[in-house]
């Protein structure tokens, strides 16, 4: 891979003497503190957003395969951005890492604490945060952001350190950012409904899902609360204007069967496969109009094993034992068992 010259900021000798913080014939100047870790020299400062949208530029790695290491833009996620700053409640502490180019000509002085540099289009590779900085392009409002710029890497430093700010971060998981969004007043009407029924779910002493419920994290052999509110939006219609402890009641007799449907083959644990789990929440609402045909408003374990309890002895143990990645192919099977039993003197 070829290497770029080096953008190293020149010394406190070779600098001009530095303006007030802001703009001056096509250079901005802002107060910053010169860090050294190992062999790497950073600048942390805050510059206004449309500066930023001004100066820094990604090379993707699609558009340039030989010295590109950046990711594709996700507009959308750009705009959400954008609209987040637009809204007057939007807040963005986290810095955005750079990378200073030679066109940026940056300059420090140690006296003043002054970084300055050459206001152009290329001025600043981004490290991390091109979404951000994309997104205050597109925001009508300005504000200041944290910055941290690299001075004089390689472009082989560069993709480096990408690599290191990209896969050393452990991302939140999506259970936790779901857990706590009634915390920060963030949830929509459906989620809070979600929220209830999984925790009736896991609180309740008589929940068919008791101890088989993981709150903050996906765990082997524990329904996570994004399987479960992925699976229930699916059915979300079946409980338009119910409460959640009704949908927990109808909920529990259900899958309390189908743990008797499971267990003929002795596979009750894989209740918590993801597949299987999803697949099940799929097929309640036509077990559901079932039972409510024969037994009016009574949906009780009992009456739901009379519908799926035939459809689990239909079906083979191997159809079960393997749920494999599908839930749409596992539910058409449940859905192909629910029907090859019938005969018109069928009660």
């Amino acid at each position: 891979m070829a290497t770029k010259p080096t953008a190293r900021a020149a010394s406190v000798d070779d600098a001009p003497d530095p303006a007030e913080e802001g703009d001056l014939a096509g250079r901005g100047s802002y107060t910053a503190s010169l860090l050294i870790q190992g062999k790497h020299r950073f600048y942390t400062l805050s510059m206004p957003s449309d500066v930023l949208g001004e100066t820094c530029m990604v090379e993707p790695r699609y558009a340039d395969p030989a010295e590109g290491f950046q990711r594709a833009l996700d507009e959308k996620r750009a705009r959400d951005i954008a609209a987040y700053i637009d809204s007057g409640a939007g807040t963005i502490p986290t810095s955005i890492v750079l990378s200073a180019q030679p066109e940026a000509d940056l300059q420090y002085r140690r006296g003043p604490r002054t970084l300055s540099f050459n206001k152009t289009p290329r001025s600043f590779l981004i490290l991390d945060g091109q979404h951000r900085v994309y997104g205050f392009r597109l925001a009508t409002s300005r504000l200041r952001v944290p910055v941290v710029i690299y001075s004089g890497l390689s472009r082989t430093e560069e993709a480096r350190l990408f690599m290191d700010i990209n896969t050393k971060q452990r991302p939140v998981p999506n259970e936790l950012i779901l857990d706590i969004k009634r915390l920060a007043d963030t949830e929509s009407s459906q989620e809070a409904l979600l929220r209830d029924v999984f925790d009736a779910f896991q609180r309740e002493g008589d929940s068919p899902l008791f101890n088989l419920m993981s709150p903050f994290e996906r765990t082997k052999g524990k329904i996570s609360r994004v399987t479960f509110n992925s699976a229930l939006k699916s059915i979300a219609d079946a409980f338009n204007g119910a409460t959640a402890e009704y949908v927990y009641d109808v909920l529990s007799s259900y899958l309390q069967a189908c743990l008797s449907g499971l267990r003929t083959h002795g596979l009750d644990p894989l209740i918590t496969n993801p597949t299987m789990f999803r697949a099940l929440i799929m097929l309640f609402p036509s077990i559901a109009e079932r039972v409510n045909d024969r037994h009016p408003g009574e949906f009780t374990v009992l009456h739901f094993d009379e519908i799926i309890g035939p459809i689990f002895q239909r079906m083979k143990r191997s159809e079960l034992a393997n749920p494999g990645k599908s839930p749409a192919a596992l539910h058409e099977a449940f859905k192909k068992a629910s029907k090859s039993g019938f005969s018109i003197g069928s009660v």
